[in-house]
């Protein structure tokens, strides 16, 4: 008899469908709510993303997974409630609550990895903790949904048994050394990370949406064109780059495409025909890595909506244009893409990117002036210097991007001035990646008429503390010196100073934690969780602000 290796993962649901992710360790029929499905098979590994339809509006359903006809999941000694698809009116009317956070590492839920102190450790697990708090909490009180902002595993700092792993197979004396290798170890880390019982339950009960960053691939992934001509150079880059896009692909993307967008998915039509779909996905992640630069790469930002509440997720990792001289953050396509998804918005616009938009303002202009210093502002000699600066100190963020950076905020200030549209009570961008969480609001000169209330939302690290010395410093970026500092360096290397202004006006916190944005009518309310430092305990608040 066939049997799960992972999942049930719940993914998008709307008001009359759903869809549920397995992974199984033969090739079986998978059935979820009288709806089924055959596993697809990728280098010997089974997977299925059932699509259940039909489902009645504002109803919660509880599910269980069969396997050729076998119940495999609820198990009958599960100590935790069945899942359930709890599906939304669709009138637009309700409130949503959605939680989110980046950089998870994964770790044990004891001694000594759920302390912060010594190399093992690396705190209390946020999302594990949420788990608890749900389990003493009603239902009506659960999140709508879950959003991971990037860095789901981490490809280059990989978790216990995967090292174990890697140890007994092919050994760490050669590159990668500890780092992923290929598909088949990937597949190794996104099992480890979400196995855990309590994470398991909470990815099976709440839809989840998912985007990558830099590490589900490698430290620095695609920060610029010098990175990338330097790892095509490394022999072991290829596989670990097909590898990573390939389980990309399977364990994230796929889930978070809505049933019409999976209907017109060529990929995923094409995977269920064959007998193993491999070399398929491998052309295709190739494929992907290779022609970003070009115009011509996958798209992997999408939309999910909620009533009146619009989630855009914006890939700012995978399909940055960096060889042509114009660096971007996603291509021309991708970006048309992204401005035709905000034309018809309804009360809030949640733009999700893994990388924060606005930075602290000393943070920021650290980056503008090393993009210009990069490309020749103060000479060759301080090109070369900035270049090993902006890979060394990860200075690849929006505001590395000042064409991008503006662009967006154009865009936000289009929408949020109702030139487009009904303008939307709240636009809120969604981030992580930075290890410390924190709220800024931006305000935009008094002529851009943008009447909605603009944040920004960082929850980081889910479970991944920086060092003390690092806070140091991101604590003195959100100074008024931090500023001056700042807008310094811009000047220095004639980078114009931004048409929008900001400051930290929360934070930030360096603790694990999860983000949560509460929405009902016109108004948003956002929240931040803390785990306690050693301590059992599920989590304590320490924001609550009122955005609208």
């Amino acid at each position: 008899m066939p049997s799960l290796l992972l999942g049930p993962l719940l993914r998008h649901v709307d008001a009359t469908s759903a869809t549920v992710w397995v992974e199984t360790d033969a090739p079986c029929e998978v059935r979820v709510l009288d709806c089924s499905t055959q596993t697809f098979t990728v280098a010997g590994h089974h997977y299925a993303l059932v699509v259940c339809s039909g489902l009645e509006p504002g109803t919660t359903t509880p599910y269980a997974v069969e396997l050729d006809g076998e119940r495999a999941w609820p198990l009958a000694d599960d100590p935790y409630p069945p899942p359930t698809v709890r599906t939304r009116t669709g009138d637009g009317a309700e409130p949503f609550r959605l939680v989110f956070g980046s950089c998870r590492v994964t770790r044990p839920h004891e001694p000594p990895y759920t302390s912060t102190r010594g190399k093992e450790g690396v705190g209390i697990d946020a999302l594990h903790a949420y788990g608890r708090r749900m389990l003493a909490r009603e239902e009506p009180e659960w999140p709508d949904a879950l959003l991971l902002v990037g860095d789901q595993v981490y490809a280059d700092e990989v978790s216990p048994r995967t090292l174990e792993h890697i140890e007994r197979t092919r050994g760490t004396s050669e590159p990668p050394g500890e780092g992923v290798a290929d598909f088949e170890e990937y597949t190794l880390l996104y099992r480890e990370a979400w196995s855990d019982p309590m994470i398991r339950w909470v990815l099976s009960t709440l839809p989840t949406a998912m985007v990558f960053d830099d590490h589900d691939v490698h430290d620095d992934w695609n920060t610029s064109a010098a990175w990338r001509a330097d790892m095509r150079e490394k022999p072991w880059w290829p596989s670990r780059i097909e590898g990573g896009l390939m389980s990309y692909w399977i364990y994230q993307h796929l889930g978070n495409l809505a049933p019409d967008a999976l209907a017109d998915d060529e990929l995923w039509a094409r995977l269920r025909q064959v007998e193993d779909g491999e070399d398929l996905l491998r052309a295709y992640a190739r494929k992907a890595d290779a022609e970003a630069d070009g115009g011509k790469g996958v798209r992997w930002s999408y939309r999910r909506d909620y009533g009146d509440v619009r989630l855009l997720v914006l890939d700012s990792r995978g399909g940055r244009v960096l060889d042509s001289g114009d660096r971007s953050m996603v291509d021309a396509r991708e970006w048309e893409w992204i401005v035709a998804q905000t034309r018809d918005c309804a009360s809030h616009l949640l733009l999700a990117s893994s990388l924060p938009v606005l930075l602290p303002p000393a943070v920021h202009g650290l980056e503008a002036w090393n993009e210009a210093v990069c490309d020749g502002a103060w000479g060759p000699r301080w090109a070369w210097v900035g270049e090993k600066m902006r890979q060394a100190a990860d200075l690849e963020h929006w505001a590395a991007f000042r064409g991008s950076f503006e662009r967006l905020l154009d865009l936000v200030a289009e929408v949020g001035s109702g030139r487009c549209g009904p303008a939307p009570a709240t636009i809120t961008f969604l981030g992580g990646d930075v290890h410390f969480s924190y709220l800024a609001q931006a305000r935009f000169p008094p002529d851009r008429q943008v009447t909605s209330a603009v944040h920004q939302a960082v929850c980081s690290p889910v479970r991944n503390p920086v060092y003390r010395p690092v806070q140091k410093a991101d604590r003195f970026a959100r100074t008024s010196a931090g500023r001056t500092v700042g807008r310094w360096l811009m000047r220095s290397a004639g980078v114009p100073l931004p048409s929008v202004s900001w400051q930290v006006d929360h934070g930030p916190t360096f603790e694990n934690a999860i983000g949560v944005l509460e929405l009902e009518g016109r108004s948003s309310v956002f929240r931040l969780e803390r785990t306690l430092p050693d301590d059992a305990e599920p989590l304590e608040s320490v924001l609550e602000a009122r955005l609208a």
